[in-house]
């Protein structure tokens, strides 16, 4: 049966504002000039959301944005690029998030307000509208901080029983690396990690054994590498795909731009390679512009892209 979206995506969405070359942040009470500030739509989710779209399947975004300037331009965004953008609501009493980014070749350092993304919780997530979805993807993990909502969320989700998931760990800040989440992978069908993540949850010594390891709970593991490409586990199987090579201007939103790639590729029922391929070369186009979504490809070019790199 033909279902209203391709993906339901719950999550962060925010302004980037990128100031690229700084080396140093001026001195009290003085004043520097940069060549450039760029306005960019930022928050893993959205850039996730951004990327599926612009691969031509059809997302839908819950989330939450000020009733600013930036509210509006969020707005607009979506609509442009075809992220559903119905259950994105606007917050009547906070401001849209904001990321100020201060980057150079070798690092990068960030001024938050977290604004409508503040208390972002599954407990909102709206349930009435998952059975609309062919995949649902979550972010925003947080060890036992709020392990249980996403225990109940995806025992809710897995009960509708015709929703596939996928779930991005992201970096545990705290240092807790809670084995618990051990007890969320039978109910994910794509669960990504980059490798260090994957190491600290799974104590492994290497990123093949952690994969293997999570790839016994859920249905398929899937482990970002950087430079080196990526790899998935899956059914006992192991599949690599080496990355593709190119100039980084900003690497910001390089793990979403993959895991959109991914599971784009997934749900037009791609064999793993391919996934990998197509995540890879996400990921590495993205990185080619300033913000997290301005260099990422569309369809035909990703195809191009692949098809130029393997030849």
């Amino acid at each position: 049966m033909q279902k209203k979206w391709d993906v339901f995506v719950y999550g962060d969405v925010n302004i980037d504002l990128v100031v690229p070359g700084v080396e140093t942040l001026p001195d009290p009470g003085t004043e520097v000039d940069v060549p450039v500030m760029e306005t960019f739509v930022g928050g893993g989710a959205a850039l996730f959301a951004l990327g599926i779209a612009k691969l031509g399947l059809t997302p839908v975004f819950q989330g939450s944005i000020g009733r600013d300037m930036y509210g509006v331009y969020i707005r607009n965004l979506f609509r442009e690029l075809g992220v559903d953008d119905s259950l994105l609501t606007d917050h009547a009493a906070k401001k849209t998030g904001i990321s100020i980014s201060f980057t150079t070749e070798r690092d990068r350092c960030f001024l938050t307000y977290r604004g409508t993304n503040e208390g972002l919780s599954l407990k909102n997530m709206n349930l009435s509208a998952l059975p609309d979805a062919r995949h649902v993807h979550v972010t925003g993990y947080e060890g036992t901080q709020n392990h249980a909502e996403y225990l109940d969320m995806l025992r809710k989700i897995k009960a509708l029983g015709d929703v596939t998931v996928s779930f991005d760990v992201g970096w545990d800040g705290s240092g807790e690396w809670y084995e618990g989440i051990f007890e969320l992978l039978p109910m994910i069908d794509v669960l990504f990690m980059n490798e260090t993540e994957c190491l600290h949850y799974t104590r492994e010594a290497d990123a093949e054994t952690g994969a293997k390891k999570l790839a016994e709970g859920a249905g398929m593991a899937v482990i970002k590498l950087g430079k080196a490409g990526s790899m998935a586990v899956k059914d006992g199987r192991i599949f690599r795909a080496p990355g593709y090579r190119v100039e980084a201007v900003d690497t910001t939103g390089a793990g979403d731009s993959f895991n959109a790639g991914f599971v784009s590729g997934f749900l037009r029922g791609l064999p793993v390679e391919d996934c990998l391929r197509y995540g890879n070369g996400c990921g590495a186009l993205s990185v080619t512009k300033l913000g997290g979504n301005t260099g990422f490809p569309r369809l035909n070019e990703l195809e191009d892209f692949i098809r130029e790199r393997n030849a």
